[in-house]
């Protein structure tokens, strides 16, 4: 190369090397407003503040480039011109049974669910980025237990409107939006079939993971475990944990009522549970987590999972009579911790997602893939977890009708029907639909209520930038979100803008998917916190996944062949009828029989 034309490429150089422009915010506005309250940088991209009035979009790894992330890279555009849309996947998921009964049954669905895991999870920032005190990267967001993660920062403290620069000045007040729009007129049942067993075991399972602390307020957890750790089974410190178990043979402590196994009271293993004043010592049960006692169902369960670790702890004494206290103890809590995986992904999700695909529990398949074997809670899945219209109006158990206030801290339920008969009326008696709206009944609406309020303290985006960071195109209008005229107009008139609609109302109010239990942003949303959960268990990792960890091949095929039906019907005289959903008319569910509980 001559020196002439080196000289003339030499500026061209130093231009490539000159540092991404920094972009001004829009010039319209008359004075100078955060850029980023704009959210100009797409796909994922970062936007970090320069000055008063400019911005930067670092796209780094984001497959786009270009001033806002709006330029895809080749491969990227080559894949989003291959990839369905969401509402076609869902489509395609729920339709023609019979080919999907031939996809079951062959290689492919092992390809298939590698592929879900895979594409799921990677939505899913690991390690965690944001909490509520930091909308930025910091040690502190990764490090401090104590905050709840967030998949995307807080709307800027100095923006024009509560939701960036979109909407209203003022949001409605969240009593009001309640009432409106989320506040039941006629019960809707769930044209899934899903039921209040499915209800009960949500709301049980999730307490071992959802630990907001009192003490501390919104955005902060109590500082524990962050994942599938079975707290609400054993207590989530190892005081409140010493006091539940027997320190015998690895078991948990219980009583013997009507000839059953039960937890045992308060009088015997010395833990807070909050029961209403004047319950007797002697009448309040003893579990992992002090709320159990509020409804019967969350008491069934707890019953159930003890049951379920006296018997492992058996199984495994037998198996290996040298072992001590400890160790049977430990063990069965891995036992338990894997069966509770396998019936989350194959029974619980299964019912959610309505897929003719069977989901598969098997994380042999993720051993080939890059995945972090560690998991964070977000706020965001905190808040999308708040299922009450699941609720129904009464509960039905046999031939009684229960109001809320007969039903709400029924401390004799339990016994006086016995596990089979309230397994049998829950599995029996129909969930309410959780998308659409006006579906939450008046006694558990100020739930909804508190969601909100904390919703906007903590200053989370508007629900349109959700859906498109999770991959969805955001809604262009009211209209098209509800799917109906009525409901669309009200929202408009108090929101103003698409734009400006929050989060958690945008979940429970979006019209549903056909036949579904709820609408397209709660499965792309929840589905990837859910399943990088789930995952993201160190019992899923190479390290535990293998026959020792669960005490030998015993052990091992319990977690593996575990079901809803197992876990019942191993754990009382009779099998009632057990499932996620009602049953079809068709279907023979017959009464229980009496058969050994050591098998099915």
């Amino acid at each position: 190369m001559s020196r002439r034309s080196f000289s003339l490429q030499f500026p061209l150089l130093l231009l490539l090397l000159l540092p991404s422009q920094v972009l001004a915010a829009d010039p319209r506005e008359p004075a100078p407003v955060n850029p980023c309250c704009y959210y100009p940088c797409q796909h994922q991209g970062i936007c970090v503040r320069f000055g008063s009035d400019g911005y930067q979009c670092d796209c780094t790894r984001t497959g786009y480039s270009g001033p806002n992330c709006t330029i895809p890279e080749l491969w990227t555009w080559l894949r989003n011109s291959l990839r369905p849309s969401p509402s076609v996947l869902h489509f395609l998921l729920t339709h023609g049974r019979w080919f999907w009964e031939f996809i079951n049954a062959t290689f492919i669905r092992d390809m298939l669910m590698r592929l879900v895991l895979t594409a799921r999870s990677n939505l899913i920032p690991s390690p965690p980025t944001y909490n509520s005190a930091h909308d930025y990267i910091s040690w502190e967001s990764f490090s401090n237990v104590s905050y709840y993660t967030r998949v995307l920062p807080s709307v800027p403290q100095d923006c024009p409107t509560p939701m960036g620069t979109k909407g209203k000045k003022q949001l409605p007040d969240a009593q009001v939006l309640s009432r409106r729009f989320l506040l039941r007129r006629k019960f809707t049942p769930d044209p899934q079939g899903t039921n209040l067993m499915f209800a009960f075991f949500a709301q049980h399972f999730t307490h071992q993971f959802f630990k907001t602390s009192g003490k501390m307020g919104p955005g902060f957890t109590k500082a524990l475990g962050h994942g599938v750790d079975f707290g609400h089974v054993y207590g989530d410190n190892l005081e409140r944990q010493y006091q539940l178990r027997l320190f015998k043979d690895g078991k948990l402590k219980y009583q013997v009522l009507n000839g059953e196994m039960y937890p045992p009271s308060v009088e015997e293993a010395r833990v807070v549970m909050r029961y209403p004043r004047g319950v007797p010592p002697q009448n309040q049960m003893a579990v992992g987590q002090e709320v159990f006692g509020l409804l019967p169902g969350l008491m069934l369960y707890a019953t159930l999972w003890l049951r379920e670790h006296n018997r492992v702890c058996d199984l495994l004494k037998a198996e290996h009579p040298t072992w001590g206290d400890e160790q049977l103890f430990q063990t069965a809590r891995l036992i338990l911790i894997g069966e509770t995986i396998k019936i989350v992904i194959e029974e619980y999700v299964q019912q959610l997602s309505g897929y003719f695909l069977q989901l598969k529990f098997d994380p042999e398949l993720l051993f080939s893939s890059q995945f972090q074997y560690r998991n964070r809670i977000a706020l965001e899945f905190n808040q999308l977890y708040h299922w009450h219209p699941l609720m129904p109006d009464s509960f039905k158990v046999g031939a009684q009708e229960y109001s809320y206030e007969q039903f709400l801290f029924n401390t004799s339920m339990l016994v006086d029907y016995g596990v089979e008969a309230l397994v049998d009326a829950f599995s029996r008696q129909i969930a309410g639909r959780i998308g659409g709206g006006r579906n939450i009944d008046q006694h558990v609406l100020y739930v909804a209520m508190d969601v909100i309020k904390e919703s906007r303290e903590l200053r989370l985006q508007p629900f349109n930038e959700y859906r498109k960071r999770f991959g969805m195109k955001p809604y262009t209008s009211f209209q098209e979100f509800t799917g109906e005229e009525e409901m669309a107009a009200e929202l408009e008139e108090l929101y103003g803008d698409i734009d400006a609609l929050e989060f958690y109302p945008g979940l429970l109010l979006e019209k549903c998917h056909p036949n579904s239990i709820f609408g397209e942003s709660m499965i792309e949303i929840g589905a990837p916190f859910s399943l990088k959960g789930l995952l993201g268990n160190p019992i899923c990792s190479p390290e535990y996944w293998k026959s020792s960890t669960f005490g030998g091949e015993m052990g091992f095929n319990l977690v593996k062949t575990a079901t809803l039906k197992k876990l019942v019907c191993l754990n009382t005289k009779t099998c009632p009828y057990v499932s996620f959903r009602v049953p079809d008319p068709h279907e023979d569910d017959g009464p229980g029989v009496e058969r050994p509980s050591t098998e099915l």
